[in-house]
């Protein structure tokens, strides 16, 4: 055979192909030396024409071999050739390594970099067009340690039922899978004995498993998202049942709320105005007016700290705009007996953020205390009241321009500085004390609230009158 005609073999060039020179001949002839290396021809290490025991128009054939490289060994070379008349894919390991339709051409794979020590499958689902069918292939497998292994298309293939799922990637056979049958042996028969062309099939290499296709990754992003899946599913029967406990509460504290303003507070109030009927009756130096007016002036007073107990009870003031118009209420009353002038600040933003009862509770007492203490003890004509926020801190300041007093001098114990700075410790607040004598007091209270929203609705404090002066 010529060079030319080997190139058309080779390449798919026809017969009536241009005549090389003679350099492009030798060029030729190493070329086709080099890719068919250590072959001497395509066709060395071919089988016979293989089939099913029965052949028909149209028939789908699977074929099935299985493959072994010994443990421990390296692969050098591999090279299959393969062509089915008419049509067929073929696989290893259940991958499909390339088609081919036409039975007078001859396709060579390479599978040296796919082929690893241990048991490996080859499968070919072939296609009959019309009359005769057959398979016919052959697979050298050089070793580094010069072992080689040969696998040929002949009586040893299975043939597999349609049925069959999977079967491309089994690496062993089924008793139902019979055996093949030889329909021509290589170069006789009305089979051709050289190929019209040889089609040298593209390489493969082997597919990379990263790690987040393992099994083991899987499974364990599998079993972590079920575990936080039921974390957050019981996370959210837990927040459901709180939610639903808490609206329980604040329904009962509206009805303690409403028992005891239409009962024990109207009780109350009909006790001190028969009080002061029968006051009224007596003489005015009779002794028992006296205890009688001593008596109404103590269900006032309880009529006073009853408001405040329905005030911290009440669900609908656990906001921050109700504490501070219960504090700036509370001042006024608390200071309209007094010489002394108040001053509010308070921040408009604050509006309807929710704040719970056992904070403001506490917050209002450390308050009470502070103003007890500047009325007792400061001597001031002027106190200022500021209400504001502060990052995610409610702050509260009172400040008078009394006599003050020196800080490194004056015991903690007095004035009840103790036990404000108890009361705001407990709830996780601040207490800051800063005076100096002849410059007054001034006591800041810092309560974290980063469970509340600020929000930008107006206040009854309109933006106009935040920053202003109001004397009583």
């Amino acid at each position: 055979m010529g060079a030319t005609a080997l190139l058309g073999l080779i390449f798919g060039l026809t017969s009536f192909a241009p005549p090389c020179a003679a350099d492009e001949v030798k060029a030729a002839n190493r070329m086709v030396s080099d890719t068919l290396e250590p072959y001497a021809s395509p066709t060395d290490g071919l089988g016979s024409w293989i089939w099913a025991e029965k052949t028909y128009d149209g028939q789908i054939c699977q074929l099935w071999r299985s493959l072994g490289i010994p443990a421990g060994s390296t692969v050098v070379k591999a090279r299959l050739a393969i062509t089915v008349d008419n049509e067929f894919t073929l696989y290893l390991d259940g991958r499909e390594l390339g088609r081919g339709a036409e039975w007078r051409e001859l396709f060579i794979f390479d599978l040296a970099p796919l082929l690893t020590p241990g048991w490996h499958s080859l499968a070919v689902k072939a296609v009959n067009s019309f009359t005769d069918a057959g398979m016919i292939m052959g697979l050298e497998v050089e070793l580094a340690d010069g072992r080689v292994i040969k696998v040929k298309s002949d009586a040893s293939w299975r043939i597999v039922p349609d049925q069959v799922a999977g079967w491309e990637k089994r690496l062993e056979p089924l008793n139902a899978w019979p055996k093949a049958s030889i329909k021509q042996p290589f170069g006789g028969g009305s089979y051709w004995t050289s190929p019209a062309s040889v089609n040298m099939m593209p390489t493969l290499q082997p597919v990379k498993t990263y790690f987040w296709q393992t099994g083991w990754f899987q499974i364990t992003l599998l079993s972590v998202s079920g575990v936080v899946i039921f974390i957050s599913l019981r996370l959210t029967a837990q927040l459901t049942l709180h939610r639903k406990e808490r609206w329980l509460l604040l329904q009962e504290r509206a009805r303690i709320a409403r028992d005891i303003h239409d009962d024990i507070g109207a009780r109350m109030t009909q006790l001190v105005l028969h009080g002061e009927v029968a006051q009224s009756d007596l003489p005015e130096d009779s002794k028992i007016r006296s205890q009688l007016d001593r008596i109404c002036e103590e269900a006032r007073g309880l009529l006073s700290s009853m408001d405040e107990i329905l005030w911290a009870v009440n669900p609908r003031r656990d906001t921050l705009r109700d504490f501070a118009s219960y504090v700036c209420g509370y001042a006024q009353e608390f200071l309209k007996a007094t010489p002394i002038q108040c001053r509010f600040e308070l921040d408009p933003e604050m509006a309807t953020a929710t704040f719970d009862l056992p904070l403001r509770r506490s917050l209002l007492m450390a308050i009470k205390e502070t103003l007890n203490n500047a009325v007792k003890y400061s001597k001031a004509t002027e106190l200022k009241l500021k209400i504001f926020w502060q990052g995610q801190r409610l702050m509260v300041v009172v400040q008078d321009n009394g006599k003050g007093f020196d800080m490194t001098k004056i015991k903690p114990e007095r004035h009840g500085l103790a036990n404000i700075a108890h009361r705001m410790k407990e709830m996780g607040g601040t207490c800051l004390v800063n005076s100096q004598p002849g410059k007054g007091c001034r006591i800041e209270f810092g309560v974290p609230l980063t469970h509340l929203r600020r929000n930008s609705w107006n206040w009854l404090w309109k933006p106009q009158n935040y920053r202003t002066d109001k004397r009583f």
